[in-house]
């Protein structure tokens, strides 16, 4: 038994749903504990692509039990539709659980998503306008909508009448939109609940059983640390805590139970949207290299994402406040034909060299990255199965990123393919009394 908290350790679209789709064929159950439909992980095997946003990766194993936990704001129409494209590929989605605590993106969380972002002055943050920030909003106001309130007509329709009338307010007063309907809300969600009645559940009684029965259980993050609402690159993050650290709260598990955090890095830096990026790439021809090869696209809307070197400053905050036991590097392939390769081993903030992560955005966005330059490999690396089969120089520098992360690397995937990872060390091993992996595992 052992329970992993398997985070994306950039800004996001670092491969982690890859990575838990591997971990899954060992695991009893995956549980998704932050976030919404906002993330997307894409899966690859022989059997397909599949592209998931509130359903864990683990649903494609058929004896793992997925779990979206109660820290998720669920969007019923979005996850419907995830499930109905799942069936139709033939994925068995009886096993997926929505904790009855779990908050729901309504429709007056589109609407005020869309004209907060337009009325905003100056720097639009991009977002995805899916209404996950005034979801969230709700929560923590004490007015938002959850799970188990959807399938008591009665109840839900008083709740919906009373918060309607503000949001109303809202909308028609200060946007001057048009004001929404108490009658078709109520009938379109209520018919939501009755459609997924049958995956509402106490998950929480779910996970502490199965603690007490020594299954082996992954908690599956959504975003980035450094998209995190506390840790991040303020204001242009999510509405959630992505940490480890909320990673048992989001589940509904306590917090010692968690045995292992695994980082995953992408072996360079890619982000979406605005936002400080010390290390982007501004050279087209390199930038596209990465871009293409990578498959640097966002897979709601084939949107274009920022590319850039390896961020060790950013890396090392994100390994030193999640505690990480482990790091896994994902597209080393993607590296395969440049000839060097830069790594940011710190920054200069207006003549001065600092190792950490400024918490002001002015001061991160006047961070210039200071580069160590390694030499490439500029051989194929797809597909390699061991860590001795790769190339010298791929060797140095995953050796380097250890070195830089003060983490051990025990995962690295060379190719989007299932399997195509190399593995030095077991994350999913029973725990001992040391749960932390030895600092050398990149020998």
């Amino acid at each position: 038994m052992a329970v992993v908290a398997v985070i994306g350790a950039q800004w996001g679209d670092e491969g982690k749903g890859k990575i838990v789709d591997e971990l899954s064929m060992r695991a009893d159950y995956v549980v998704r504990y932050q976030g919404g439909n906002n993330a997307g992980h894409r899966v690859v095997h022989e059997g397909g692509e599949f592209s998931f946003h509130l359903v864990p990766s683990g649903i494609l194993f058929p004896n793992t039990t997925c779990i979206i936990g109660n820290g998720v704001v669920v969007d019923p129409k979005g996850l419907l539709d995830e499930l109905e494209l799942l069936k139709a590929q033939g994925i068995d989605i009886s096993r997926l659980y929505i904790s009855e605590r779990a908050h729901v993106v309504m429709p007056y969380h589109f609407v005020l998503d869309r004209l907060e972002e337009e009325s905003r002055i100056g720097e639009k943050l991009e977002g995805t306008p899916r209404g996950i920030a005034p979801a969230y909003v709700d929560k923590h106001a004490r007015t938002g909508i959850r799970m188990a309130e959807l399938l008591d007509v009665d109840a839900f329709r008083a709740k919906l009448s009373m918060i309607l009338q503000q949001k109303n307010r809202m909308i028609t007063q200060i946007y001057g939109q048009p004001a929404l309907s108490l009658e078709e809300i109520h009938g379109e969600y209520f018919k939501y609940g009755q459609q997924l009645y049958s995956h509402v559940a106490d998950t929480q009684k779910m996970l502490l059983d199965a603690l007490s029965e020594h299954k082996t259980i992954l908690l599956e993050g959504a975003q980035g640390a450094l998209l995190d609402i506390d840790f991040g690159t303020y204001p242009y993050v999510t509405s959630s805590s992505t940490m480890a650290a909320n990673a048992a709260v989001g589940a509904g598990l306590p917090p010692r139970c968690i045995d292992r955090v695994v980082g995953v890095y992408k072996a360079y830096t890619t982000r979406i949207g605005s936002g400080p990026m010390p290390t982007e790439i501004f050279d087209t021809a390199t930038a596209d290299v990465l871009r293409e090869k990578g498959h640097e696209y966002k897979i709601h809307n084939g949107r274009e994402r920022r590319c850039g070197w390896f961020d060790g400053v950013a890396g090392r905050f994100i390994a030193q406040i999640n505690g990480l036991d482990a790091a896994v590097i994902t597209k080393l392939d993607v590296l395969d034909t440049l000839p060097t390769i830069k790594i940011c081993t710190a920054y200069s903030l207006r003549g001065q060299t600092i190792h950490s992560l400024p918490a002001a955005p002015n001061d991160l966005a006047a961070c210039e990255p200071i580069y160590e330059e390694v030499e490439g490999w500029q051989c194929s690396t797809t597909g390699v199965s061991t860590y001795e089969e790769l190339p010298a120089a791929a060797k140095n520098y995953l050796k380097r990123l250890e070195e830089v992360l003060e983490t051990p690397i025990v995962m690295v995937s060379v190719s989007p393919q299932r399997g195509k990872t190399i593995q030095t060390q077991d994350i999913l091993a029973e725990p001992t009394y040391d749960n932390h992996y030895p600092r050398n595992a990149m020998k």
